[in-house]
């Protein structure tokens, strides 16, 4: 920055932003001028934050649709799917698209390319509403369509891309999409696992049905209880959202749902996302609140309430969200607050969930790692959290997720053969910022300091959860593997079965 001003002020010129640098830089690199300088690349990268989680996080939405929900909090606008609004970022971007997932995949790439970061691991989340009302024929274009703007060409079916997408530049590693609990069956399950579905989105707001029928929700929560055990036991992450402040609720009523979530065994989600009921105009709760029926919590409410839940987030849980991205011209009464998060960590509130601890654009040695095994029943089953962290646990570098599971529905083993006497890995993950496949590839395994996506952990970290499937007396195991990290798992000697990436114990 202070070579900028002073080049600015010997010239005369305005300050030049960093991606109109990164530009000059990358096309004297293309005419052989200079040689690439990785350290300037970090420097003149535009909002790290966007990649410092490992990968680069690309969102999309679906068209406009009906939804089978009646929740009294939505917004309905004509042009949005239902409970978004053209005011939110993502939302503006794929209506500039007209919801084409071509072009909002396409154009989201060229945005992180030109600030300087590398887009060749993807984690795509898909939003819209209820997914799996959608047509099946729209679904499966939009899915094609989606892997067609990461491939950067067209493909005559689903399967084709995804082919391609296994060796592509951009490479598609984890698939999220969101629905409503009461949707989730086996054959929706198969469904999923076709388009290569890694995590799902549940609406579930809260856990107590006396709230669920008074906002109209439509299902309950011992349906939330069973889909989520269907999905692990397909070896899916599974990320809850939240509702804190919803009518019939309390400050008490919000803190049990969180007890609720993480220590009822049915429940036990690996994120979840919180979304502060507020009052729009084009919903039903407004005309609640005008009638004085209603009232949503204020900013000090939740700055009060937030950090008493944040306590009770385990290890093993990401909080993904503490608001949601909605302007605050959109909102009539409630929070509008949008930078929650940033307010209570300079108030010195953190905790120990893995977005609190993620080590970002740290540098780490052999003498800063401990493996910790952390062992939890959920769902019918036993996982485990296996992780690489400083010996305080106030940095993660690297994380698995394997699940030992018991009861499978037979309807799941039907569909998908190759999960029979098989443990699930349902997550991998290394933080710090994304390093490219090529050059991850070419990295050595255990040099004095290095970034974390360079240490080889991912590779220990599944040789861990192989010895305990093993010693479980589990015969096989599947992991839950994104298209575009399928070449990684075969190296380690996994082979596809049945959507999933499967290795003889």
């Amino acid at each position: 920055m202070q070579a900028k001003r002073n080049w600015s002020k010997r010239q005369g010129f305005p300050l030049p932003p960093n991606h109109t640098l990164l530009t000059g830089y990358r096309q004297l690199i293309d005419d052989g001028k200079i040689e690439k300088n990785a350290k300037l690349m970090e420097l003149l990268r535009v909002r790290k934050v966007r990649t410092l989680s490992g990968v680069a996080v690309i969102t999309v939405l679906t068209k406009p649709y009906g939804c089978p929900g009646r929740c009294v909090y939505c917004p309905t606008e004509y042009r949005m799917p239902k409970s978004y609004v053209a005011s939110e970022p993502a939302a503006q971007r794929a209506l500039r698209n007209n919801f084409d997932p071509f072009t909002q995949v396409q154009s989201r790439i060229e945005a992180l390319t030109r600030n300087g970061h590398p887009t060749d691991k993807i984690e795509l989340i898909v939003l819209g509403g209820t997914w799996s009302a959608y047509p099946q024929d729209y679904q499966e274009w939009f899915i094609r369509r989606c892997y067609d703007g990461a491939n950067g060409q067209e493909s005559r079916s689903l399967e084709e891309a995804q082919k391609i997408n296994e060796t592509t530049d951009n490479r598609v590693i984890g698939l999220t999409l969101e629905t409503r609990p009461d949707w989730i069956t086996p054959d929706e399950i198969a469904l999923l696992r076709r388009y290569g579905v890694t995590r799902m989105q549940l609406g579930v707001q809260s856990t107590h049905d006396d709230i669920l029928r008074l906002i109209k929700r439509g299902h309950t929560i011992q349906q939330v209880a069973e889909a989520t055990k269907l999905l692990k036991d397909a070896g899916f992450k599974i990320n809850y959202h939240l509702m804190p402040g919803l009518p019939g609720s309390s400050r008490q009523r919000d803190l049990e749902s969180i007890q609720t979530v993480f220590n009822d065994e049915r429940f036990k989600p690996d994120y979840f996302k919180l979304y502060p009921t507020v009052v729009m105009k084009n919903s039903e709760l407004y005309h609640w609140w005008k009638k004085g029926t209603y009232q949503p919590y204020t900013e000090d409410d939740l700055l009060e309430l937030i950090p008493e839940m944040k306590k009770l987030v385990p290890y093993w849980v990401r909080i993904e969200r503490l608001i949601r991205d909605i302007p605050g011209t959109e909102i009539t009464a409630g929070n509008k607050m949008t930078n929650l998060r940033q307010v209570l960590k300079k108030r010195g509130v953190v905790c120990k969930c893995i977005r609190c601890r993620e080590a970002r654009d740290q540098s780490v040695t052999e003498n800063d790692v401990t493996l910790f095994v952390e062992e939890y029943q959920a769902s019918e089953g036993v996982e485990y959290f296996i992780s690489y962290e400083n010996a305080e646990r106030s940095a993660l570098y690297a994380f698995v997720r394997l699940r030992l599971p018991k009861n499978v529905s037979p309807k799941i083993l039907n569909r998908f053969p190759a999960l029979k006497n098989a443990a699930h890995v349902r997550e991998l993950h290394t933080y710090g910022q994304l390093v490219p496949i090529l050059e991850s590839s070419n990295s050595p395994v255990n040099p004095s300091s290095i970034h974390p996506q360079h240490t080889g952990f991912g590779k220990r970290l599944m040789r861990e959860a192989e010895k305990i499937a093993k010693k479980r007396q589990y015969r096989t195991l599947a992991v839950i593997s994104g298209i575009g990290v399928r070449e990684y798992y075969k190296k380690l000697g996994y082979e596809e079965r049945d959507t999933y990436m499967v290795k003889g114990l």
